[in-house]
């Protein structure tokens, strides 16, 4: 009867440890076997040494325990730069944020020439723009983002080479500036306005004052200026008007003019000689009496006889 139960907890014993055997092969098989999408590659280590170049995509065998393998996304990768409190070039303090496209193109290097290359091309970027952004005046950091943007692109696809990355693409989002340099900045633009403004009212009187000019020139003529007016009745008579002002050229009053002109100084003229008439009467009374010690009644009295 104990030969039995031991024969049978031998036989339990067996069954159970060609159980765990077999678990412990499927699983080291499963293990061994490795599968590689499209858009990863593979970095094999054989007891710790790189085995020659990335593999996949596809279906491989790895060595159990021997061989281990590290895969690499080869897709874009689109990374948010933490906002970063710069000082531009012109002593502006502003709060800038940017993005940047970055992909593997060496996945050996991204392996073995660094440890998280995500984290570190997050801190050469935020480092770069800093210290980039900080050698621009707020001017130019508004106006040129394409510049900025290929600067910043270059220095870190340059910083990153080394590791197998490839920079695609960095773009400045935003830049935040204080509230008062806002108000400043609107002001100033406000003023940019009314100056265009200015300019461009003063051009349109230049080239009105031209026109002008020029349509005095080619009204010269009494027949273009009477067929002026007559268009000028007419678009006044389209209107409607119960009133409309005729206007006359003030040549038609040229004659009446130059006769009441002529009137005048020929009277002025007449009054001038009589004035004369009389001083030179008075003259030769006073030489008369001068030199005769006696004074001309007849001429006295004809002189009060004269009207005033």
């Amino acid at each position: 009867m104990s030969l039995g139960l031991l024969q049978a907890a031998g036989l339990g014993i067996s069954v159970i440890l060609l159980a765990l055997i077999v678990v412990v092969v499927v699983s080291v098989a499963f293990s061994a076997v490795k599968v590689v999408n499209e858009y990863e590659r593979g970095v094999i280590f054989r007891l710790g040494r790189i085995q020659g170049g990335p593999r996949g995509p596809g279906l491989f065998i790895l060595i159990p325990v021997i061989d281990r393998m590290v895969k690499v996304d080869l897709r874009t990768v689109t990374m948010d730069v933490p906002p970063q409190d710069v000082i531009t070039k012109d002593n502006v303090p502003a709060r800038v944020n940017a993005v940047i496209y970055f992909r593997v193109v060496d996945p050996n290097s991204s392996v073995v020439e660094v440890e998280n290359y995500v984290l570190a091309t997050s801190q050469i970027s935020q480092t770069t723009l800093r210290s980039v952004l900080g050698q621009k005046e707020l001017d130019e950091l508004l106006s040129n983002r394409e510049q900025i943007n290929s600067q910043l692109q270059g220095i870190i696809d340059g910083q990153t080479d080394p590791w197998g990355i490839k920079v695609g693409a960095v773009e400045v989002k935003d830049v935040e500036i204080p509230q008062q340099m806002q108000r400043a900045m609107a002001r100033q633009a406000e003023s940019e306005r009314e100056r265009r403004a200015k300019i461009i009212s003063a051009e349109g009187e230049y080239e009105a004052s031209r026109r002008l000019s020029q349509a005095a020139d080619r009204l010269e003529t009494p027949q273009a200026l009477q067929v002026r007016l007559f268009q000028t009745l007419n678009e006044v008579a389209n209107q409607q008007n119960s009133t409309i002002i005729l206007p006359v050229p003030v040549e038609l009053f040229s004659p009446f003019i130059a006769k009441e002109n002529g009137a005048s100084n020929a009277a002025r003229a007449e009054r001038v000689s009589k004035q004369d008439k009389r001083e030179e009467e008075r003259e030769a009374e006073r030489v008369y009496e001068q030199v005769t010690g006696e004074k001309p009644a007849d001429r006295q009295e004809l002189r009060e006889e004269e009207p005033s």
